[in-house]
């Protein structure tokens, strides 16, 4: 009789790992449909910076390395206007820059026409930009491939204002 609780508990465990994602907050949720694939230097703290945010938020995330960013941005077709220190792709769709979960996953839900979205340059307290002692500043999330970039939400730090 306990061998077949055991194995009730491990069937158990096994379709709650297989089918879900336990954040550090404690809540079970869907694990995320694809891969993300990021394209950034290894010597880019910022950069680990964000992968690691994107990981907490329950994205599976491949690394890729690469030091000449420029022609993986062009051949992509991200508005130079938004280019960033690394560039991802998950579902066929581009994430450019410091971009939080939260705006990720709304962008997923619904794209609409677009390509993708982005946060040009670093901005202060974006995910992978955090600097104690220096307040976040605030930001717009682009989206972008259905003619010019447009806001598609604006955070300050990791929160949507």
């Amino acid at each position: 009789m306990k061998m077949s609780v055991k194995l009730a508990a491990i069937a158990l465990g096994a379709a709650v790992v297989g089918g879900g994602f336990v954040l550090a907050e404690g809540a079970v949720r869907p694990a995320e449909a694809a891969e993300m694939t990021v394209y950034k230097s290894d010597a880019c703290g910022c950069c680990g910076g964000w992968v690691e945010h994107m990981r907490r938020s329950g994205y599976r995330v491949r690394v890729v390395p690469t030091d000449d960013l420029a022609p993986i941005k062009q051949q992509l077709n991200v508005p130079q206007s938004l280019w960033s220190c690394h560039t991802a792709v998950i579902d066929g769709k581009i994430v450019e820059g410091h971009v939080p979960a939260t705006a990720v996953r709304a962008f997923l839900k619904t794209p609409g026409e677009a390509r993708g979205v982005g946060v040009g340059g670093m901005p202060t307290g974006s995910p992978g930009m955090e600097a104690p002692g220096h307040a976040p500043e605030p930001y717009d999330v682009m989206s972008f491939g259905a003619g010019a970039p447009t806001r598609f939400m604006t955070f300050v730090g990791a929160d949507p204002a």
